[in-house]
């Protein structure tokens, strides 16, 4: 696996142990950003192991769908759970207080942990066919 793809795996935990700490504090909006952000790094770390980066969020959206989603690299589901995680960090972001129910943002975060753990099967997968470094 690249750095640079370690490194935004690195960052996924993290996202995902704060939205879990914001939830525990009822800072429900607060942590669905935390599991937004989670899912992007995963689809940020799998572009960069492609050597492919971008600056903007619709860019790493359409990209991980062309290259992972729309071939079926990895299970298309993960691709809607992204963008659909982008809708509610936006509605918790700019919308008003308390926009976002608790069991959505709960549902946010499970999805952020199982969509890891489908990247780390990948990268697995990918480094036992071509002999890649350890995941």
């Amino acid at each position: 696996m690249t750095e640079a793809a370690r490194e935004r795996l690195n960052k996924v935990a993290e996202a995902i142990e704060a939205g879990e700490y914001l939830l525990a504090g009822g800072f429900v909006d607060i942590a669905a950003g935390r599991a937004y952000y989670g899912m992007f790094y995963i689809a940020e770390a799998l572009l960069r192991e492609r050597k492919i980066g971008f600056g903007k969020h619709s860019a790493v959206h359409a990209a991980f769908g062309c290259e992972f989603a729309k071939p079926a690299l990895i299970d298309p589901k993960y691709h809607r759970w992204l963008l659909n995680a982008f809708e509610r960090r936006a509605e918790g972001d700019y919308g008003g207080r308390d926009a976002l129910d608790r069991t959505v943002v709960i549902e946010m975060i499970a999805q952020a942990r199982e969509f890891l753990g489908a990247a780390r099967g990948y990268l697995y997968s990918m480094r036992r066919a071509g002999g890649q470094d350890e995941v």
